[in-house]
């Protein structure tokens, strides 16, 4: 069972930026970013390419609730899935995804007072 996931150099030079424009954490944002993935439609596509940006460990991420982001990635997948192929195939797939997504809603938004109210209002 794996517990350290490593994101593309991409998206962690995204929540890099976001972190010092919004002042959330890193696990803050990949929390927003997970849902925010879960909202399209479809499974993210898994790469395994480049793994050079920033590295988490399970707990730090998903912490007393992984079990609730596991039934979330299962519900969405709409079928069983392991644990290897939950964290980090996964969950590191919806997280990509949302990165951009999240990085896309603060660009439209222009500051991070917009883009909290823009999310709330998803």
């Amino acid at each position: 069972m794996n517990f350290r996931l490593k994101t593309s150099k991409f998206t962690g030079e995204k929540l890099k930026q976001l972190q010092s424009t919004t002042n959330l954490t890193p696990n803050i944002l990949v929390r927003i970013a997970i849902g925010l993935s879960l909202r399209q439609k479809g499974t993210p596509e898994v790469t395994l390419s480049d793994n050079n940006g920033l590295e988490f460990n399970r707990n730090t991420l998903t912490g007393e609730d992984d079990y609730i982001y596991k039934a979330l990635i299962t519900q969405h997948t709409k079928r069983e899935i392991n644990e290897e192929e939950y964290f980090p195939e996964l969950f590191n797939a919806h997280l990509e995804r949302g990165v951009r997504l999240l990085a896309n809603e603060y660009q439209h938004a222009g500051n991070s007072e917009k883009l909290m109210i823009n999310l709330l209002q998803l």
